[in-house]
């Protein structure tokens, strides 16, 4: 896209009333539902109202605590139900009748064939099978005249496995039942039994063990039966989930959401009455059933005077931006970033509302961590206002409650002046306990109003606690994300910039010295200037720095560099100087880019030039060429102009430090002269024109240069013999 075009996308005013509109509304939908929008009351306060009479009968909604409560309990009183599936003990009983032929026809078929190993049922080992193999031969040796027939074996095993099922078998474990009792549901008839009345899989197992050992069977044949009869040991008697959470939600719907009725023309709480639990239950009861109450014309109606609230709230903060705050307002970026942090407390709210319960769990909402992070990214105008604004859509979204906006107010207040001046990230954390001293205050305050009892208070400060101590927090974390996201360049991050161990300052410290010591005293300069014309004086400073930072490429090209006093540039065409001396603006915007410099930083670097002529290298091409045969606009910097109060600063600051740098024999009239005539020159070729700087601010920049570089360059008492020091004489050699 087109600069030009991303410009206007930038500043387009359909931008801002689309951004303003989804703001408002997504702030509107977080509104409490169903309800109409009336004062929050609190228990323990005065209503101060007329009579609040009923106009109507409505039920009054028990404590959400309360109603919670009894909900868990009605919960807990479900027993687990279980369906005895006699279908299954059928299959198995059919099962145990049909495995008893199958395996009296395997074992006669294998004594037949003498391969019962390969033929025997899967679930018995060939240890058990061999062991019925033998007692069939036995009973047939015995002409059936053997006690221990198979056949009476089976007859025996079937009975102890009736026997078990007759009990019952869990198909859950005995630990796994969290009760004492279970329902046992037959048809749609819930019986209640004790759960260690049945057995669970592992104890029926062992039941059927030690009834086979009481036959006193020998081991071979005691262990085949064993085996055989676990083969059909399986739960008869099933847990289900679904018929037991059906009983659970039922339970539930059996508990009432009410505690009583309020019938029509009944008093719900009179004037001067103190509030009490009781009668905060029916205000709150009637603010819903009167919600309840309207159509669609009403909601229409209520929707209507939500947007109107937000939306005037909103307008106040776009006003103040429009008239005091222009750079603001005309970049949209930013008014998206506004945005996000007004949806994003508006959001934090909203889920606390959704919060059912009896602390202070309002006391969460971090709005003080917006609070300094407005102020952090623009300034203390913008972090107080914006303040303002979010706690009283916070207090709306909360029910208009009064006492939590003041709260928010304060704490949120003194929070926007303890990052006003801010030097370091870790000065984030000293506002804690400012934070901590506004809720503290703002909850003894509205405590003693409505008599809170002590412990309230001290749940209330344990709250207030937390969110100053996780406002800090947030605002740090917060800070990297909106800087990186939206390249955002703040006080914190223009501090870590003006550092001299940063690499590009260091580099130019080290390679062009001369350079170095003039962006020093540039710097200087810069600060003074600015803070005399409200502009940013840290911006300034840090500009000045790395305005020249292209020249480390190659510093031998320029004047302050060349330590030997041989200027290079006399042995150059006119031409050739000025390619090799502007280069270093190309270069030094590539350098600022490969070190993640902020463009506000990178605006320095050609607009401290802007399109000034060389006049040097100009005046020289005249001299060899002829004034008509040479193009001025070949030997002017490509701009662009100075845009900004810091940036013009720059470039004066620039002209006159060097100017002055060059005078012999300076002294107040000399410098000063100078001073006046660098600014007039630039006033007069238009380099100042694109920028905010009034005449009055030129004046007052002319007189903070004067009084840095006056004091700079101030004349000096000569030492006694300097002279010959100067020359490198040695007194005591003279002598000899």
């Amino acid at each position: 896209m087109p600069e030009s075009d991303e410009n206007k996308l930038l500043s387009s005013n359909k931008i801002k009333i689309l951004i303003a509109l989804v703001t408002i509304l997504l702030i509107v939908f977080m509104f409490p539902k169903g309800e109409s929008i009336e004062s929050e009351v609190s228990v323990g306060s005065i209503w101060i109202n007329d009579d609040l009479i009923a106009p109507f009968s409505f039920p009054v909604y028990k404590d959400p605590e309360v109603y919670k409560a009894e909900l868990k309990t009605a919960e807990e009183s479900v027993y687990p139900v279980f369906k005895k599936d006699e279908d299954n003990v059928k299959s198995i009983f059919d099962s145990v009748r049909s495995y008893n032929k199958y395996l009296l026809k395997m074992v006669d078929s294998s004594l037949k064939t003498n391969e019962g190993q390969n033929i025997n049922p899967t679930f018995l080992t060939s240890a058990s099978f061999n062991t019925f193999e033998n007692l069939r031969r036995q009973e047939r040796n015995m002409l059936a005249k053997q006690n221990q027939s198979i056949k009476k074996l089976f007859s025996i095993v079937e009975n102890i496995i009736s026997d078990v099922y007759k009990i019952g078998i869990l198909d859950k474990s005995q630990n796994q039942i969290s009760k004492d009792s279970i329902a046992i549901r037959v048809g749609n008839i819930d019986r209640i039994e004790p759960s260690d009345k049945f057995l669970d899989i592992v104890n029926a197992k062992k039941e059927v063990m030690e009834e086979i050992k009481n036959w006193k069977f020998s081991s071979d044949i005691e262990n085949a039966v064993i085996e055989y009869a676990d083969h059909f040991i399986e739960p008869n008697i099933i847990y289900s989930a679904n018929l037991t959470n059906e009983e659970i939600e039922q339970a539930k719907k059996n508990v009432s959401k009410y505690s009583g009725i309020v019938t029509e023309n009944e008093r719900i709480i009179g004037k001067h009455d103190r509030i009490t639990k009781e009668a905060k239950l029916k205000i709150d009861s009637y603010k819903q059933a009167k919600g309840e109450k309207i159509g669609n014309e009403g909601y229409f109606l209520q929707f209507l005077g939500k947007f109107l609230h937000i939306a005037f709230l909103i307008s106040l903060f776009s006003i103040y931006l429009f008239l005091f705050r222009k750079k603001i307002y005309y970049n949209n970026q930013k008014i998206i970033l506004i945005s996000i942090i007004f949806v994003f407390i508006s959001f934090v709210t909203y889920l606390i509302n959704q919060i059912s319960a009896s602390t202070p769990v309002q006391l969460l909402i971090v709005l003080p961590a917006a609070s300094m992070l407005l102020t952090i990214i623009f300034d203390s105008r913008i972090g107080f206002y914006s303040t303002i604004i979010m706690a009283l859509i916070a207090g709306a979204l909360r029910g208009n409650e009064y006492a939590f906006s003041a709260m928010n107010i304060f704490a949120g207040g003194l929070a926007v002046y303890t990052v006003r001046d801010i030097k370091n990230r870790s000065q984030i954390f000293r506002s804690f306990s400012f934070i901590l001293l506004g809720y503290t205050i703002s909850v003894l305050a509205f405590g003693f109003e409505r008599f809170a009892s002590v412990e309230n208070l001290l749940v209330e400060f344990a709250f207030a606690g937390s969110n100053s101590l996780i406002s800090p927090v947030l605002t740090y974390g917060l800070l990297i994300f909106f800087e990186r996201f939206f390249n955002i360049t703040t006080d914190l991050t223009l501090l870590e910039l003006s550092n001299f161990d940063r690499p590009l300052l260091r580099d130019l410290a080290r390679i062009a010295p001369g350079t170095f010591n003039h962006s020093m005293t540039m710097g200087t300069l810069a600060e003074a200037a600015a803070e005399r014309i409200g502009a940013n004086p840290l911006l300034a400073r840090v500009g000045a720095y790395y305005h020249d930072i292209g020249k480390t490429i190659t510093p031998k090209n320029f004047v302050e560099n060349q330590l030997n006093n041989q200027n290079i540039h006399e042995n150059l065409t006119p031409e050739e100087s000025v390619e090799l001396i502007s280069r270093h603006v190309k270069e030094g915007i590539e350098l600022a880019k490969e070190n993640n410099l902020p463009q506000e930083i990178i605006d320095f670097i050609p607009m401290h030039h802007g399109t000034n002529t060389m006049s040097f290298f100009y005046e020289k091409a005249k001299e060899r060429y002829g004034e008509e045969k040479v193009d001025i606009k070949k030997y002017q910097y490509p701009g662009p102009k100075p845009k900004s109060k810091e940036t013009a600063i720059i470039m004066l600051a620039d002209g006159c430090e060097s100017a002055v740098r060059a005078i012999e024999d300076p002294d107040p009239v000399k410098v000063e002269n100078l001073v006046d005539k660098i600014i007039k020159t630039r006033i007069g070729d238009g380099q100042l024109d694109e920028s905010p700087l009034t005449f009055s601010d030129i004046n007052k920049i002319k007189e903070a240069f004067l009084s840095i570089l006056i004091g700079q360059h101030h004349r000096r008492i000569r030492y006694p013999k300097q002279d010959e020091m100067e020359k490198g004489i040695d007194e005591e050699i003279e002598k000899k």
